[in-house]
């Protein structure tokens, strides 16, 4: 149960750093301080949900696209999110080909590094105690 969170945990808080950063970066993509909670959410939520969905139906009918999973899946978590309130609105198409791009590698990179960074200060605490 304890990995079952700290994995959640690591998902939201990379869904997070990556909506933040394209709001910050991309022009058009918006995230307002009162709807980033529940964008991220809406997004982290979806994202878990349709990445599995969409990597199932990629090998069983368009194998040569399954290196796109994530990608594809990002954008279909954001459009779903911008449906949700007014937290998260992505306004033009390079808005939302630069968006999609930048949560996509922020939040690959964020489930990557996090758990490593989790993972060393666990080691160091069991050191400190041995």
């Amino acid at each position: 149960m304890v990995v079952f969170l700290i994995r959640a945990f690591i998902f939201l808080a990379s869904a997070a750093l990556g909506l933040w950063i394209a709001s910050l970066i991309v022009d058009g993509f918006t995230v307002t301080a009162s709807g980033f909670l529940v964008a991220v959410v809406v997004f982290a939520v979806l994202q878990s949900i349709l990445t599995p969905w969409f990597l199932v139906m990629s090998r069983k009918y368009a194998n040569a696209l399954t290196g796109a999973v994530g990608l594809v899946s990002t954008v279909a978590a954001l459009w779903v999110a911008t449906l949700f309130g007014d937290g998260l609105t992505i306004s033009g198409t390079t808005a939302w080909v630069f968006g999609s791009l930048t949560v996509w590698i922020v939040t690959m990179l964020g489930t990557l590094i996090l758990p490593l960074i989790f993972l060393r200060n666990r080691v160091q605490k069991k050191n400190a105690e041995v």
